[in-house]
C-alpha cells in the first residue's frame, strides 16, 4: 500500500500501519511532524499549506480507502494528521498546550459528537472521513479556549 503516493499520505507515511492504535500512531506522527517543518513556514504559509493538504487528502483517502474495500480504514490516518496540524498552529506556545491538545483531540475523534458521526457513519468518501475529524479539531479548539478561558 506505500507504493502508490495516495496510499503512502493517506497512511501517514506508514503510522497508521502501527498494528494497535493506529489513529494515535497517526496524531503523534502528527505532532513529531509539525514540529520539526513548522519552523521553516510563517502562519500564513503554514496555513495555505494545510488547506492543500486537506484537500489533498479527501483525494488520497477516497482512493486508498477504495483500493482497501473500506472508505475509513483503521490504517488511514491522514485525516488525523492534517487536523492536528491545524490544532497545533492554532494553539498558544507551550508543550502542555500541545499534550492537552493531543489528549483532547484523541477523544473527540474516538467519542465522535454530533455532528462528527454524522459524517462518519453516513458520508463514506475521503470527504466524510476528513470532515468527522475537521470537526473533532474544532471541538478540541473550542475545548482548548473554555480551558484558557478559565484558569488564564
Amino acid at each position: 500500500m506505500l507504493a502508490h503516493p495516495a496510499h503512502f499520505f493517506a497512511l501517514g507515511c506508514g503510522s497508521g500501519l502501527a498494528p494497535k492504535a493506529p489513529g494515535t500512531f497517526g496524531t503523534l506522527f502528527a505532532w513529531a511532524s509539525y514540529i520539526l517543518f513548522s519552523p521553516y513556514f510563517g502562519e500564513f504559509q503554514l496555513l495555505f499549506l494545510l488547506t492543500v493538504a486537506y484537500l489533498a487528502g479527501i483525494w488520497f483517502i477516497d482512493r486508498t480507502g477504495r483500493a482497501l474495500g473500506d472508505p475509513d480504514h483503521g490504517a488511514i490516518v491522514w485525516d488525523e494528521i492534517v487536523p492536528f496540524w491545524l490544532i497545533l498552529l492554532l494553539l498558544p506556545p507551550g508543550w502542555l498546550w500541545q499534550a492537552a491538545a493531543f489528549v483532547l483531540f484523541r477523544f473527540f475523534d474516538i467519542t465522535k459528537p454530533q455532528p462528527a458521526r454524522y459524517f462518519d457513519e453516513h458520508v463514506k468518501n475521503g470527504f466524510g472521513v476528513m470532515a468527522d475529524d475537521l470537526i473533532a479539531t474544532a471541538y478540541t479548539l473550542l475545548a482548548l479556549a473554555l480551558i484558557r478561558l478559565i484558569l488564564f
